[in-house]
């Protein structure tokens, strides 16, 4: 079983946007448990969709209505709030105690083992990507994710996270690893990397266009909001 729900980097500019978020889900429709929002014990509700195997192992091994640490993809929505993509459940002991039912020689920790704690905490969120836009004076940030290739070889269009926190001008169009914990329907940054510049593709007019805060001493427009994309960054 692996030690941790998010796994650690295999190349330096990996992307990805993936995180755990602790709450009660609750299903739209009690049929169909594909779509929902999780109900977190300050009383936030984040709109979440279930994606994959988790749909199978919810129905047969977790009671909904106890709050769980779900392992979820991050995006961000028009109404500044986030969407969480469910895709995991990080529960050590339950999933052991199940594997025990289906294999009785098969040893299970306790229930509420301290396994089930992870040393980040609750809420926390890892972010990869390319830094597009930074305010400081107002804290807010863009960082744009690229998705893998689908098996057919097409590639998704990258996506957008709208996150707080205060990341430096000069920092802008390079690749950073950023450490978030959500605040509510945000993400609040709590400790950054950065990698290196992100290399720009030409454009016509000879330019390379940059989104929001530039180099006009921080006056940038306002960051658009980003639209949810299909498929996940690259998996951990």
């Amino acid at each position: 079983m692996r030690q941790h729900p998010i796994s650690p980097v295999t190349e330096p500019t990996q992307y990805r946007a993936i995180g755990v978020v602790r709450g009660v889900y609750v299903p739209t429709d009690a049929e169909q448990l594909t779509r929902g929002v999780i109900r977190t014990a300050d009383g936030t509700e984040l709109e979440a969709v279930v994606l994959g195997r988790l749909l199978t192992l919810m129905r047969r091994h977790l009671n909904l209505e106890e709050p769980h640490l779900w392992v979820v993809y991050p995006r961000s929505r028009e109404e500044e709030g986030l969407h969480l993509q469910m895709v995991g459940v990080w529960e050590p002991s339950t999933l052991a105690a199940a594997e025990e039912a289906e294999s009785p020689a098969a040893e299970s920790p306790a229930a509420d083992s301290p396994e089930d704690a992870l040393p980040e905490g609750d809420d926390y969120f890892s972010v990869r990507g390319e830094l597009i836009y930074t305010r400081p004076e107002t804290g807010d940030l863009v960082v744009k994710v690229r998705v893998m290739p689908r098996p057919d070889g097409s590639r998704p269009v990258p996506f957008k996270l709208q996150l707080k926190g205060d990341v430096p001008l000069e920092h802008l169009r390079h690749f950073v690893a950023l450490n978030l914990r959500r605040q509510a329907q945000q993400l609040q940054l709590e400790s950054f990397e950065v990698i290196g510049p992100v290399a720009q593709r030409g454009n016509r007019g000879g330019k390379g266009r940059r989104d929001g805060a530039a180099s006009k001493g921080g006056k940038g427009g306002k960051a658009r909001p980003a639209a949810a994309a299909q498929g996940g960054p690259r998996r951990p």
